[in-house]
């Protein structure tokens, strides 16, 4: 019997070392990733709302280089305003790894025609592949949508905590 927990024990010791070891160190940095978007409005039936958004964009950042990216949120109104809600976003990079982002904020009309801006929007990282599989992080998530057209911007402005290659 003490035999059999010498060795459970041995066998937990050293899957908790492996588990360390493949772990590698991680480093936090600033993320900023500014790109443009185009974004589709329309029935959803994920959401409670029935109504989202789908979203394609492209941009850079000078931690990652160039990346793609492709979104989809729920959309609902309230007045004048809309919030966007259980966004989900995949940045891809150039090297095909991608970074996984949850989002949500809020649409702010600028009194400019169907312009808005986002307003208490925000990011957080949930992870990716690559060197990002156990990425986290977020920040501040800015830009402005045309509503008539879909075509806007977006910068997210924050940390990200990553494994080292």
């Amino acid at each position: 019997m003490k035999s059999l927990s010498l060795r459970l024990a041995a066998a937990s010791l050293l899957l908790c070392a492996s588990v360390s070891a493949s772990a590698g160190p991680t480093v936090t940095k600033p993320l900023v990733i500014s790109g443009v978007i185009q974004e589709i409005v329309g029935p959803a039936e994920r959401c409670a709302s029935k109504f989202g958004g789908t979203l394609l964009g492209h941009g850079d950042s000078a931690l990652i280089g160039k990346v793609a990216f492709i979104g989809r949120d729920c959309i609902t109104q309230d007045g004048p305003l809309f919030n966007f809600g259980n966004g989900r976003l995949i940045i891809m990079t150039v090297t095909g790894e991608q970074i996984f982002v949850n989002y949500s904020g809020q649409f702010v009309p600028t009194g400019e025609g169907t312009k808005f801006v986002f307003n208490n929007a925000g990011f957080q990282i949930t992870g990716g592949t690559g060197r990002y599989d156990k990425a986290s992080g977020g920040g501040d998530l800015t830009g402005t949508e045309d509503m008539a057209t879909g075509a806007g911007t977006a910068t997210l402005s924050g940390t990200i905590t990553y494994k080292l290659k």
